[in-house]
């Protein structure tokens, strides 16, 4: 009977390094809501033209104002490196001589004690990542120095999951080509996520037991 529970408790701790736990997103990815944004009002001088509407004659096309799409270039790599080592150590030694009492020596009085310790300890890591592709985001607001606001997102649903791209920034006019095309390098305060949800998203998840022989927790 023993061997039955040991045989199945030992079957449960190796499902339990190969299995799947569900994956808690603090942040779940939502659909960008859309704003009212405001419309210009038509003339009451009788004319069809409107100047808010309207472009100059050597005006492009690239965005400039609230409402307007932009196309933002993901050309994103990084590359991050860390090494540290410990290392110390402890001697001490405390002893204490043969003792005499009356003149009188007793050797088996005779105590000594000795202590070493060291320890020594290196890490290592590293790190690369590269993000490449385009999205089109949409212009939220337009700051009174002419610095746009832009944000969006992108889902792709494939056969084992769903895909996103979510990124949001400041872009300067100035840094937008002719194709109303913007680089992500360019953009201030950008926020980049780039995540899943599925079968292969949640393959990539380590299982509880494997999580716990890997953390901080574990005592050895």
């Amino acid at each position: 009977m023993m061997r039955v529970i040991i045989l199945l408790f030992t079957s449960l701790l190796a499902a339990g390094c190969t299995s799947v736990s569900e994956v808690v997103d603090t942040q779940p990815p939502e659909e960008v809501p859309y704003t009212n944004y405001p419309t210009f009002e038509a003339n009451t001088d009788g004319s069809l033209f409107n100047s808010n509407y309207g472009m100059a004659l050597f005006q492009d096309r690239r965005a400039f104002r609230v409402g307007d799409i932009l196309t933002v270039v993901l050309d994103e790599q990084t590359r991050s490196s860390k090494k540290a080592g410990t290392s110390f150590g402890k001697e001490s030694n405390t002893g204490i001589t043969v003792p005499k009492f009356a003149g009188t020596p007793y050797p088996d009085a005779e105590f000594s004690m000795k202590g070493d310790r060291d320890f020594k300890g290196s890490s290592s890591s590293s790190q690369q990542n590269s993000l490449s592709g385009s999205i089109t985001v949409l212009v939220s607001e337009v700051m009174p120095n002419g610095v746009l606001r832009v944000r969006g997102e992108k889902w792709l649903k494939l056969n084992q999951g769903n895909e996103y791209i979510r990124l949001s920034g400041l872009a300067r006019v100035d840094d937008i080509d002719g194709g109303n095309r913007i680089s992500s390098q360019r953009l201030g305060d950008a926020r980049i996520t780039y995540s899943g949800r599925g079968t292969l998203a949640d393959a990539n998840e380590a299982g509880w037991l494997s999580r716990f022989f890997n953390s901080s927790w574990f005592p050895i």
